[in-house]
């Protein structure tokens, strides 16, 4: 499930205060804003999310080849092929 919405802009002050409550609600409902003086400074993210963020990310061919249409016929083979000379 993807959450992108953000619940709520906390103050710092108020997400000092209720630490347990910003991150439950980054657990439940997604990321978290804390705003310092009027401005977003930081965004509080339960694991779940960070760890799709920070999950490396895989290849074109490494894609295809744990594709369902693994077995099409799809040539992933280079071309050795250099080209056709020309004249300059």
């Amino acid at each position: 499930m993807s959450r992108t919405k953000i619940a709520k802009v906390w103050q710092l002050q108020e997400a000092k205060n209720k630490l347990s409550a910003v991150v439950e609600e980054a657990t439940r409902s997604g990321p978290q804003v804390i705003s310092r003086r009027g401005v977003e400074a930081a965004v509080v993210l339960s694991f779940a999310d960070y760890s799709r963020l920070v999950k490396p990310k895989r290849g074109l061919v490494q894609f295809l080849m744990g594709s369902p249409l693994r077995g099409s016929g799809l040539d992933l083979s280079r071309s050795k092929d250099t080209g056709r000379d020309v004249d300059l």
